[in-house]
Protein backbone atom coordinates (compact mmCIF):
# COMPACT_ATOMS: atom_id res chain seq x y z
CA UNK A 1 0.00 0.00 0.00
CA UNK A 2 1.29 3.49 -0.83
CA UNK A 3 2.19 5.68 2.14
CA UNK A 4 0.32 8.89 1.21
CA UNK A 5 1.16 11.93 3.35
CA UNK A 6 -0.80 15.14 2.81
CA UNK A 7 1.29 18.26 3.49
CA UNK A 8 -0.01 21.69 4.44
CA UNK A 9 3.24 23.47 5.39
CA UNK A 10 6.96 23.36 4.64
CA UNK A 11 8.44 22.80 8.09
CA UNK A 12 8.68 19.00 8.06
CA UNK A 13 12.40 18.10 7.97
CA UNK A 14 11.80 15.22 5.56
CA UNK A 15 10.73 17.76 2.92
CA UNK A 16 14.12 19.49 3.01
CA UNK A 17 15.44 17.36 0.13
CA UNK A 18 12.82 18.91 -2.13
CA UNK A 19 13.06 22.48 -0.91
CA UNK A 20 15.96 23.57 1.30
CA UNK A 21 18.97 21.59 0.10
CA UNK A 22 21.08 22.72 -2.84
CA UNK A 23 22.36 20.26 -5.42
CA UNK A 24 25.79 20.51 -3.80
CA UNK A 25 24.44 19.59 -0.36
CA UNK A 26 22.35 16.77 -1.79
CA UNK A 27 25.41 15.44 -3.56
CA UNK A 28 27.35 15.11 -0.30
CA UNK A 29 30.40 13.85 -2.17
CA UNK A 30 32.45 13.17 0.95
CA UNK A 31 29.83 10.69 2.15
CA UNK A 32 28.53 9.24 -1.13
CA UNK A 33 26.56 6.53 0.63
CA UNK A 34 24.38 9.32 2.05
CA UNK A 35 24.18 11.31 -1.19
CA UNK A 36 20.80 12.03 -2.76
CA UNK A 37 19.62 13.32 -6.12
CA UNK A 38 16.21 14.44 -7.37
CA UNK A 39 14.63 12.80 -10.42
CA UNK A 40 11.88 14.75 -12.15
CA UNK A 41 9.14 13.27 -14.39
CA UNK A 42 7.81 9.75 -14.61
CA UNK A 43 10.02 8.85 -17.56
CA UNK A 44 13.22 9.89 -15.78
CA UNK A 45 12.18 8.21 -12.53
CA UNK A 46 11.43 5.01 -14.44
CA UNK A 47 14.86 5.02 -16.08
CA UNK A 48 16.53 5.64 -12.72
CA UNK A 49 14.65 2.73 -11.16
CA UNK A 50 15.58 0.47 -14.08
CA UNK A 51 19.23 1.45 -13.54
CA UNK A 52 19.00 0.25 -9.93
CA UNK A 53 18.69 3.60 -8.12
CA UNK A 54 16.97 3.36 -4.74
CA UNK A 55 13.94 5.65 -4.21
CA UNK A 56 13.52 7.43 -0.87
CA UNK A 57 10.36 9.51 -1.21
CA UNK A 58 8.03 11.15 -3.73
CA UNK A 59 6.60 14.65 -4.00
CA UNK A 60 3.66 15.01 -6.38
CA UNK A 61 0.33 16.62 -7.08
CA UNK A 62 -2.70 14.79 -5.73
CA UNK A 63 -4.03 13.96 -9.19
CA UNK A 64 -0.88 12.01 -10.00
CA UNK A 65 -1.38 9.45 -7.21
CA UNK A 66 -4.29 7.71 -8.90
CA UNK A 67 -3.30 8.94 -12.35
CA UNK A 68 -0.09 8.67 -14.32
CA UNK A 69 2.14 8.02 -11.28
CA UNK A 70 0.11 5.05 -10.06
CA UNK A 71 2.38 2.37 -11.57
CA UNK A 72 5.62 4.08 -10.47
CA UNK A 73 4.32 4.34 -6.89
CA UNK A 74 3.45 0.64 -6.93
CA UNK A 75 7.01 -0.23 -8.01
CA UNK A 76 8.47 1.55 -4.99
CA UNK A 77 6.77 -0.24 -2.13
CA UNK A 78 5.77 1.80 0.89
CA UNK A 79 8.06 4.82 0.58
CA UNK A 80 6.46 8.16 1.58
CA UNK A 81 4.43 9.95 -1.09
CA UNK A 82 4.12 13.61 -0.08
CA UNK A 83 1.31 15.41 -1.83
CA UNK A 84 -0.56 18.71 -2.01
CA UNK A 85 -2.10 21.03 -4.56
CA UNK A 86 0.04 22.54 -7.33
CA UNK A 87 0.22 26.01 -5.76
CA UNK A 88 1.50 24.75 -2.41
CA UNK A 89 4.03 22.49 -4.13
CA UNK A 90 5.29 25.41 -6.21
CA UNK A 91 5.77 27.37 -3.01
CA UNK A 92 7.73 24.50 -1.51
CA UNK A 93 10.03 23.79 -4.43
CA UNK A 94 10.27 27.28 -5.91
CA UNK A 95 9.02 26.18 -9.35
CA UNK A 96 5.93 24.70 -10.95
CA UNK A 97 6.01 20.92 -11.15
CA UNK A 98 5.29 20.93 -14.85
CA UNK A 99 5.89 17.18 -14.98
CA UNK A 100 3.96 16.59 -11.80
CA UNK A 101 6.31 14.29 -9.89
CA UNK A 102 9.65 14.48 -8.06
CA UNK A 103 11.47 11.54 -6.52
CA UNK A 104 14.35 11.72 -4.04
CA UNK A 105 16.75 8.84 -4.72
CA UNK A 106 20.04 7.59 -3.36
CA UNK A 107 23.06 8.26 -5.52
CA UNK A 108 24.30 5.07 -7.20
CA UNK A 109 27.78 3.71 -6.65
CA UNK A 110 30.08 4.82 -9.47
CA UNK A 111 32.32 2.33 -11.23
CA UNK A 112 36.08 2.74 -11.48
CA UNK A 113 37.62 3.98 -14.72
CA UNK A 114 39.15 0.62 -15.64
CA UNK A 115 35.86 -1.17 -15.10
CA UNK A 116 33.94 1.47 -17.04
CA UNK A 117 36.29 1.46 -20.02
CA UNK A 118 36.66 -2.31 -20.33
CA UNK A 119 35.38 -3.21 -23.77
CA UNK A 120 34.62 0.42 -24.67
CA UNK A 121 35.63 1.83 -28.06
CA UNK A 122 34.23 5.37 -27.83
CA UNK A 123 34.09 7.47 -24.67
CA UNK A 124 33.49 11.17 -24.04
CA UNK A 125 35.24 13.33 -21.45
CA UNK A 126 33.68 16.51 -20.04
CA UNK A 127 36.30 18.93 -18.74
CA UNK A 128 35.07 21.51 -16.22
CA UNK A 129 31.59 22.16 -17.69
CA UNK A 130 29.95 24.99 -15.77
CA UNK A 131 26.42 24.70 -17.19
CA UNK A 132 24.22 21.82 -16.06
CA UNK A 133 22.14 22.19 -19.23
CA UNK A 134 25.17 21.39 -21.36
CA UNK A 135 26.05 18.41 -19.17
CA UNK A 136 22.57 16.99 -19.61
CA UNK A 137 22.55 17.67 -23.36
CA UNK A 138 25.89 15.92 -23.91
CA UNK A 139 24.68 12.88 -21.97
CA UNK A 140 21.57 12.75 -24.13
CA UNK A 141 23.71 12.84 -27.29
CA UNK A 142 26.08 10.25 -25.83
CA UNK A 143 23.20 7.85 -25.21
CA UNK A 144 21.55 8.44 -28.57
CA UNK A 145 24.78 8.17 -30.58
CA UNK A 146 26.21 5.08 -28.87
CA UNK A 147 29.00 6.43 -26.67
CA UNK A 148 30.10 3.61 -24.36
CA UNK A 149 30.95 5.73 -21.31
CA UNK A 150 31.35 9.32 -20.11
CA UNK A 151 34.08 10.59 -17.79
CA UNK A 152 33.70 13.95 -16.06
CA UNK A 153 36.42 15.95 -14.35
CA UNK A 154 35.99 16.75 -10.68
CA UNK A 155 35.33 20.45 -11.38
CA UNK A 156 32.53 19.61 -13.81
CA UNK A 157 28.87 20.21 -12.96
CA UNK A 158 27.26 17.21 -11.31
CA UNK A 159 25.55 14.95 -13.89
CA UNK A 160 22.97 14.08 -11.21
CA UNK A 161 21.99 17.67 -10.49
CA UNK A 162 18.24 18.10 -11.01
CA UNK A 163 18.55 20.19 -14.17
CA UNK A 164 21.20 17.98 -15.77
CA UNK A 165 19.09 14.88 -15.16
CA UNK A 166 16.01 16.62 -16.57
CA UNK A 167 17.74 17.96 -19.70
CA UNK A 168 19.29 14.56 -20.37
CA UNK A 169 15.79 13.03 -20.25
CA UNK A 170 17.26 10.33 -18.02
CA UNK A 171 20.20 9.55 -20.32
CA UNK A 172 22.51 9.86 -17.29
CA UNK A 173 21.07 6.48 -16.28
CA UNK A 174 21.63 4.94 -19.70
CA UNK A 175 25.32 5.75 -20.25
CA UNK A 176 27.83 4.54 -17.63
CA UNK A 177 29.85 7.42 -16.16
CA UNK A 178 32.33 8.24 -13.44
CA UNK A 179 34.86 10.88 -12.39
CA UNK A 180 38.37 11.32 -13.72
CA UNK A 181 40.92 13.60 -12.10
CA UNK A 182 40.73 12.32 -8.56
CA UNK A 183 43.85 10.72 -7.09
CA UNK A 184 45.78 8.92 -8.51
CA UNK A 185 44.58 10.02 -11.97
CA UNK A 186 44.81 13.81 -11.56
CA UNK A 187 43.75 15.71 -14.65
CA UNK A 188 44.91 16.29 -17.31
CA UNK A 189 48.29 14.56 -17.82
CA UNK A 190 47.98 11.57 -15.43
CA UNK A 191 44.36 10.99 -16.42
CA UNK A 192 45.11 11.10 -20.13
CA UNK A 193 48.09 8.78 -19.67
CA UNK A 194 45.80 6.36 -17.87
CA UNK A 195 43.41 6.34 -20.82
CA UNK A 196 46.30 5.88 -23.22
CA UNK A 197 47.48 2.92 -21.16
CA UNK A 198 43.99 1.47 -21.59
CA UNK A 199 44.48 1.67 -25.35
CA UNK A 200 42.63 4.91 -26.11
CA UNK A 201 43.76 7.67 -28.41
CA UNK A 202 42.60 11.01 -27.07
CA UNK A 203 41.25 13.80 -29.25
CA UNK A 204 40.89 17.36 -27.93
CA UNK A 205 38.03 19.28 -29.56
CA UNK A 206 39.60 22.72 -30.07
CA UNK A 207 40.20 25.54 -32.53
CA UNK A 208 43.97 25.12 -32.16
CA UNK A 209 46.09 25.91 -35.22
CA UNK A 210 47.40 22.35 -35.13
CA UNK A 211 43.94 20.77 -35.16
CA UNK A 212 42.77 18.49 -37.96
CA UNK A 213 39.19 18.28 -39.24
CA UNK A 214 36.96 15.75 -37.50
CA UNK A 215 36.65 13.90 -40.81
CA UNK A 216 40.41 13.26 -40.89
CA UNK A 217 40.74 9.63 -42.11
CA UNK A 218 43.42 8.64 -39.58
CA UNK A 219 41.43 10.06 -36.69
CA UNK A 220 38.22 8.37 -37.81
CA UNK A 221 40.02 5.03 -38.20
CA UNK A 222 41.19 4.81 -34.57
CA UNK A 223 39.90 1.68 -32.83
CA UNK A 224 39.52 3.27 -29.40
CA UNK A 225 38.91 6.99 -29.09
CA UNK A 226 38.29 9.34 -26.17
CA UNK A 227 36.62 12.60 -27.29
CA UNK A 228 37.57 15.44 -24.91
CA UNK A 229 35.18 18.41 -24.67
CA UNK A 230 36.03 21.64 -22.85
CA UNK A 231 34.26 24.15 -20.68
CA UNK A 232 31.93 26.78 -22.09
CA UNK A 233 33.65 29.93 -23.30
CA UNK A 234 37.34 29.13 -22.85
CA UNK A 235 37.23 25.56 -24.09
CA UNK A 236 39.89 23.02 -23.15
CA UNK A 237 42.86 23.99 -21.00
CA UNK A 238 46.15 24.32 -22.95
CA UNK A 239 47.69 21.50 -20.91
CA UNK A 240 44.84 19.19 -21.90
CA UNK A 241 45.26 19.97 -25.59
CA UNK A 242 49.00 19.40 -25.39
CA UNK A 243 48.57 16.04 -23.64
CA UNK A 244 46.08 14.62 -26.15
CA UNK A 245 47.08 12.52 -29.17
CA UNK A 246 44.98 14.62 -31.55
CA UNK A 247 43.44 18.07 -31.71
CA UNK A 248 40.38 18.33 -33.95
CA UNK A 249 37.90 20.98 -35.08
CA UNK A 250 34.48 21.06 -36.73
CA UNK A 251 34.57 22.95 -40.07
CA UNK A 252 32.36 26.06 -39.94
CA UNK A 253 30.57 28.22 -42.53
CA UNK A 254 29.49 31.87 -42.70
CA UNK A 255 32.38 32.99 -40.48
CA UNK A 256 30.88 31.27 -37.45
CA UNK A 257 33.84 30.40 -35.24
CA UNK A 258 32.38 27.59 -33.13
CA UNK A 259 29.31 25.80 -31.80
CA UNK A 260 27.91 25.58 -28.30
CA UNK A 261 29.75 22.76 -26.54
CA UNK A 262 26.65 20.56 -26.38
CA UNK A 263 26.07 20.94 -30.12
CA UNK A 264 29.78 20.46 -30.87
CA UNK A 265 29.78 17.33 -28.73
CA UNK A 266 26.87 15.85 -30.67
CA UNK A 267 28.54 16.56 -34.02
CA UNK A 268 31.89 15.15 -32.90
CA UNK A 269 30.35 12.03 -31.37
CA UNK A 270 28.39 11.36 -34.56
CA UNK A 271 31.32 11.93 -36.90
CA UNK A 272 33.77 9.87 -34.86
CA UNK A 273 31.41 6.99 -34.11
CA UNK A 274 32.42 3.40 -34.83
CA UNK A 275 31.19 2.50 -38.29
CA UNK A 276 30.02 -1.06 -38.71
Amino acid sequence: MPNIIEISHFSAPELAVFANLTDARLRNRFEPEKGIFIAESLKVIGLALAAGCEPISFLMERKQITGQARDIIARCGGIPVYTAGSDLLAGLTGFQLTRGVLCAMRRPRLSGIDELCAGATRIAILENFMDTTNVGAVFRSAAALNIDAVLVTTSCCDPLSRRAVRVSMGAVFLVPWTYIGEKPDLWPQPGIRRLQNLGFKTVAMTLSDTAVSIDDPQLMAEDKLAIVLGTEGNGLAPGTIAACDYAAFIPMSHNVDSLNVAAAGAVAIWQLRVRK
